[in-house]
């Protein structure tokens, strides 16, 4: 482990650590979330953790893969908590590592209710999430002066929930300037509809950024009326964003300047 000229938490045994992993790239991990790897007895990783990072572990911790990626095979969220629950009182210093930040859109805060009524002591280290990290990567900033003062985190993964009852689409369209979506390419037809339903433009900017951070990140720019062709050829994972801001990311295409 690297010494840093400040101290750094005990990672105590019988303790959950409830940790976001970052987007993808290994360099944006957390010190703190780097520490808890090094320490840990048992990791409770998610598929969308860069495995290299895993390496850090000790050779002797147990590491266990708990799947939640979108459309793929994943552990039942109770079975997980309840998993988490009885490795520490195992005695065990658990690790519970997701991609992103576990409190955004990463059933963080479940997990976290679950070890409060346990009574299980817990510690959450936040990661930066994609819809910051992976934007930031793609060039295209969240914030503008000029254009956007206003943004909005959504989740589209739930194809029963995505509707015109589920979420105030008007308001959603009339009050944000600029939409992040998550776990959304396959309802994105749908989505789009709904919001030049609601009053945005048919040729308002949506980018596509398709494994956020990652050696392989693609960045692909349509129009709202577009996007779901688009879509058809976008490798998961991918994030959506929709609004003005999307046109800085030729000038600001940091990846490929």
């Amino acid at each position: 482990m690297t010494d840093f000229p400040f101290n750094l938490p005990p990672f105590d045994p019988g303790t959950v650590w409830l940790a976001g992993a970052g987007p993808g790239d290994p360099g944006l991990i957390s010190v703190l979330a780097w520490h808890a790897i090094c320490q840990a007895d048992t990791i409770v990783y998610d598929a969308l953790v860069t495995k290299v990072i895993l390496k850090g572990a000790p050779n002797n911790a147990e590491l266990i893969y708990a799947g939640k990626r979108g459309g793929k095979p994943s552990h039942n969220q109770e079975d997980i908590s309840n998993r988490l629950v009885k490795l520490a009182d195992e005695g065990k210093r658990v690790l519970r590592l997701k991609g992103g930040d576990p409190f955004v859109f990463g059933r963080g805060g479940e997990e976290a209710q679950a070890l409060v009524r346990a009574k299980v002591p817990f510690r959450i280290v936040p990661g930066i999430s994609s819809g910051i990290g992976g934007l930031a990567y793609a060039g295209i900033p969240l914030t503008h002066r000029a254009t956007s003062r206003v943004v909005t985190f959504l989740t589209g993964h739930n194809a029963n929930s995505i509707s015109s009852t589920s979420v105030d689409w008007q308001a959603v369209a009339k009050g944000s300037q600029i939409l992040v979506f998550y776990m959304t390419l396959r309802n994105i037809a749908e989505i789009s509809k709904l919001l030049m339903d609601a009053g945005r433009s048919q040729k308002e900017p949506v980018a596509f950024v398709s494994r956020a951070t990652l050696p392989d990140q693609q960045v692909v720019v349509t129009t709202l009326q577009d996007a779901a062709r688009a879509s058809k050829k976008i490798p998961t994972p991918a994030l959506v964003v929709v609004g003005e801001t999307v046109n800085f990311c030729n000038e600001l295409d940091w990846l490929r300047i």
